[in-house]
């Protein structure tokens, strides 16, 4: 139970406010938010890097990133600051404020996998918008297979 607890905390520590997964608000702001990176695997160790970017025309107050992986994550992670596990195959990160039209801070991370598949699928998209509506679902939801081979895969 304790484990259960310490994990929600971080989790609503990243988000910073309990609003269900896509939620959309009607009617609210618009921004257009995306994320354009790179990912690549070696050994069963999964190096991610993208810039979100808002083309507006609002700003997005308070931005969150849901990274799934088709595979389990290892037990223990070094995760960067706001950025934490909220499930077996599942990190989020907080992205913060973004203006309209214009670039977040990169973020980087390192996952290890429980076991070293062959192939990874990464899935990436918004899990909280600060309130703005997204009508252009496009480039938030990024879906990339990663082979094993130490290559980058560009999103």
């Amino acid at each position: 139970m304790r484990k259960v607890l310490a994990g929600f905390a971080a989790l609503a520590a990243v988000c910073g406010a309990a609003v269900p997964a896509g939620a959309v608000v009607a009617g609210g702001p618009e921004a257009d938010l995306a994320y354009h990176g790179a990912v690549s695997m070696a050994d069963g160790t999964v190096g991610v890097r993208f810039t979100p970017r808002n083309h507006g025309p609002s700003a997005a107050p308070d931005v969150t990133v849901r990274l799934r992986w088709s595979a389990a994550l290892a037990d223990r992670q070094e995760l960067p600051a706001g950025c934490a596990r909220s499930g077996p195959r599942v990190v989020l990160c907080r992205v913060g404020e973004l203006a309209a039209d214009g670039l977040g801070e990169q973020i980087a991370l390192r996952v290890r996998l429980r076991q070293a598949p062959s192939e990874v699928l990464l899935v990436l998209d918004t899990v909280w918008s600060g309130g703005t509506v997204d009508r252009n679902r496009q480039n938030d939801h990024q879906r990339v297979l990663v082979l094993d081979t130490g290559d980058e895969y560009y999103f």
